[in-house]
């Protein structure tokens, strides 16, 4: 682990992985959860080297004096130290979920910076697409076949209808995994010690996001920009995920089979296969 300053002084974590060359910037989702979860991304170090970011309050870095400076605008501000510490001009940009709404802050407010970003199953906070409950629900009943679908289903038509419980909610995990094993469900055990519950409803307070200008932003981004989707996503379906992809002047969708939340736990080798390519 390497530690550096953020620009107001919070020592934040870097778990460096792979081979030489300059590194690609790895952001976690959660919101805020330490980058472990990631672990090495399928394989991707053998690739290209690989630099995970443990976002201020998680993981190895320290916890802010001030609480505010969660907000996810506020921490375009640690990936630009990121990238002074590293001495590089321009960075590529992996970011998962969450991580996709700090991603493309950054890019649109230092386009400059951006060699190539890479979308893994991407929120759409900061953009202002929309995820309907139809397209959630038929993108679950793809799973119609498994075992657990129908009391899964059950709570997922709660969930869609703002009558989620704690109980809903856990019953609709399986939907994120392209397979609910054994590594899913430790991957879904963990997600409670590895997230800073305080941090994640300051993420996306009021005045993070401002999309129209976020989308106008990165519809003028000079930069190869690759989202990817997982065929069973939950989370960030295909279809939102192409709305996604047009953003970008150099935008391209790839959908793996098979694969929800997580690509990389699915199907290491096509998921490194399409993103190795992409980055290097």
């Amino acid at each position: 682990m390497i530690a550096f300053p953020a620009h107001d002084g919070t020592r934040l974590a870097l778990h460096l992985s792979g081979r030489g060359g300059p590194p690609v910037i790895g952001l976690p989702g959660g919101p805020v959860r330490a980058s472990a979860y990631l672990g090495d991304l399928g394989g991707l170090p053998a690739h290209r080297q690989l630099a995970l970011l443990d976002l201020r309050g998680s993981g190895g870095s320290a916890v802010p004096r001030d609480p505010a400076s969660y907000r996810c605008d506020r921490l375009v501000d640690d990936v630009e130290a990121l990238r002074e510490h590293l001495g590089l001009d321009r960075v590529d940009l992996l970011a998962h979920c969450a991580g996709a709404n700090l991603a493309v802050l950054y890019a649109a407010r230092h386009p400059e910076r951006v060699g190539r970003l890479a979308l893994i199953t991407p929120s759409v906070a900061a953009v202002g697409i929309t995820v309907t409950a139809e397209a959630r629900l038929a993108t679950a009943r793809l799973r119609e076949d498994e075992p657990w679908f129908p009391a899964a289903y059950a709570a997922l038509e709660e969930v869609v209808a703002g009558r989620a419980t704690g109980d809903h909610w856990a019953a609709v995990a399986p939907f994120l995994h392209g397979r609910w094993d054994k590594a899913a469900q430790d991957l879904d055990a963990a997600d409670a010690e590895e997230r800073n519950g305080d941090a994640a409803p300051v993420y996306a307070s009021e005045g993070a996001f401002d999309p129209d200008a976020t989308r106008a932003a990165l519809a003028r981004l000079d930069a190869p920009v690759l989202v990817l989707a997982g065929e069973v996503d939950l989370n960030s379906p295909p279809p939102a995920m192409a709305e996604y992809a047009e953003l970008f002047p150099q935008g391209r969708l790839v959908v793996q089979p098979g694969a929800g939340h997580h690509p990389w736990l699915d199907d290491p080798e096509r998921f490194v296969a399409t993103v190795a390519p992409f980055l290097r």
